[in-house]
C-alpha cells in the first residue's frame, strides 16, 4: 500500500484496502486477547499480595472481567471456524414457502422479518432483490442480498427446512396447523472473481415492471430484469434497483454464483455444499422446529439447541442457533443421541 503507484488502478487498489481491514479485523482481537491474559495475571498476583479482607472485591472484580473475556474468546472461535472459501462473501439468501398453501406463505413471510431483523442486529445490510407474493397473504418466494463481514459463514447454518406449529389465524375453528418453509444460501460470486464465461446466446433477459407501493417508475418502466440461464434453466431476478442497468447488472451476479454453487456442488459428494440435497419442504426434513401452541419452543433438530423465547427468535435473536451450528462442525447431520421431538 506504501508504493508509489498504488492508486493508479482504483479497483485494485480497494481490494487491497478491503483484504487489509479483513486481516486486521482477524488479528487485533487476538492481541488484545492476549494482553488482557497478561493483565489477569498480574491482577492475580496482586490479589494474593493484599490482606483477606481485601482480596473478595478484587476476586469479584476478576470474574466479571473473566466471564466477558470468556465471551469475547467465543467471537474469536467463531471466527477461525469460518475457515471455507467463500465464508467471507456477501450470500444470496432465498426462502420459499412449501407444503400448507396460504399458511405456508404467511410463515415464510414470517421467516424474511425473521432474518431482517437479525441482519439489523448483526449490523448487516439486507437488501429484498425479488419476491413474489401470496394470493391471499404473504409470500411465496423472496430473495435476499445479504453484505456483510462473513455473511454466508453464518448464514449457511439457516439452509434447510423450517417448520412452524401454531393455531392459525386464517382458520375460523382455531385449529392447529403445520407450515414448512425452505431456505437456501448460497456465497455471492463477483463476475471478475470466476471463471464462469456466459455467452449471450444461452441467456434470455426479460425485463418487467416492477412491483411496489408507488413511485414514478413503478407500473410505467420496465426497469425489472429476470435472466434465465437456458442449458441449466438456473433464474435470476433483481427489481429493487430504480435502474434497468443496475437491476440486470444485480440479477448477472445472482446467477452467476447460482451457476458457480451448483457446479461446486456436481464436484463435490457433502450434503452440506451450497445445493445440495436438502429434501422436500414437508414433514421430516426440517432442521428447526418453531412451536407457538400448545407450549411455546424453538428447537434446532441439528444441535439440541432449544429456547422458549419464541419472540426473541422471531425477532432476531438466532445467534445461539448458528453459532452452536457452527461449532457442531456437522452441516445438515444430526447430532448422534438428538432426537426429534413429536409436536403433533
Amino acid at each position: 500500500m506504501s508504493v508509489e503507484d498504488f492508486w493508479s488502478n482504483r479497483d485494485e487498489a480497494q481490494k487491497l484496502i478491503d483484504e487489509s481491514a479483513s486481516i486486521r479485523r482477524r488479528t487485533e482481537p487476538l492481541a488484545e486477547a492476549s494482553r488482557k491474559l497478561e493483565d489477569f495475571l498480574v491482577m492475580v498476583e496482586l490479589a494474593e499480595s493484599e490482606p483477606e479482607e481485601a482480596q473478595t472485591g478484587l476476586q469479584k472484580e476478576l470474574a466479571r472481567d473473566i466471564d466477558r473475556f470468556a465471551r469475547d474468546l467465543e467471537a474469536i472461535e467463531l471466527e477461525v471456524l469460518l475457515d471455507g472459501p467463500h465464508d467471507r462473501n456477501n450470500c444470496i439468501f432465498s426462502i420459499n414457502a412449501g407444503a400448507g398453501g396460504t399458511e405456508s406463505c404467511d410463515w415464510a413471510n414470517m421467516l424474511l422479518r425473521m432474518y431482517q431483523r437479525w441482519c439489523e442486529l448483526r449490523g448487516w445490510e439486507a437488501e429484498l432483490t425479488d419476491a413474489l407474493q401470496g394470493e391471499t397473504a404473504g409470500i411465496k418466494s423472496a430473495t435476499l442480498l445479504i453484505k456483510g463481514e462473513n455473511a454466508y459463514g453464518f448464514c449457511k447454518a439457516e439452509r434447510g427446512v423450517h417448520r412452524l406449529v401454531r393455531i392459525s389465524p386464517f382458520d375460523a375453528n382455531k385449529r392447529r396447523h403445520t407450515s414448512f418453509a425452505s431456505v437456501d444460501v448460497i456465497a455471492e460470486i463477483e463476475e471478475t472473481s470466476s471463471d464462469i464465461v456466459l455467452p449471450p446466446v444461452e441467456l434470455r433477459v426479460d425485463t418487467f415492471r416492477s412491483g411496489g407501493k408507488g413511485g414514478q417508475n413503478v407500473n410505467k418502466v420496465e426497469t425489472a430484469v429476470r435472466i434465465t440461464h437456458l442449458p441449466s434453466g438456473l433464474v435470476a431476478a433483481s427489481q429493487a434497483q430504480r435502474s434497468q442497468v443496475q437491476n440486470r447488472a444485480s440479477a448477472m451476479r445472482l446467477l452467476i454464483s447460482k451457476i458457480f454453487a451448483q457446479r461446486l456442488d456436481a464436484q463435490k459428494t457433502e450434503m452440506e455444499r451450497f445445493y445440495g440435497e436438502k429434501g422436500s419442504v414437508s414433514w421430516g426434513n426440517q432442521i428447526r422446529n418453531y412451536v407457538f401452541q400448545p407450549y411455546r419452543m424453538v428447537k434446532d433438530l441439528r444441535t439440541g439447541i432449544q429456547t422458549s423465547n419464541v419472540q426473541g427468535v422471531m425477532d432476531g435473536a438466532l445467534d445461539d442457533f448458528v453459532n452452536g451450528w457452527l461449532r457442531a462442525g456437522c452441516p445438515l447431520k444430526r447430532i448422534p443421541g438428538v432426537k426429534d421431538e413429536e409436536e403433533d
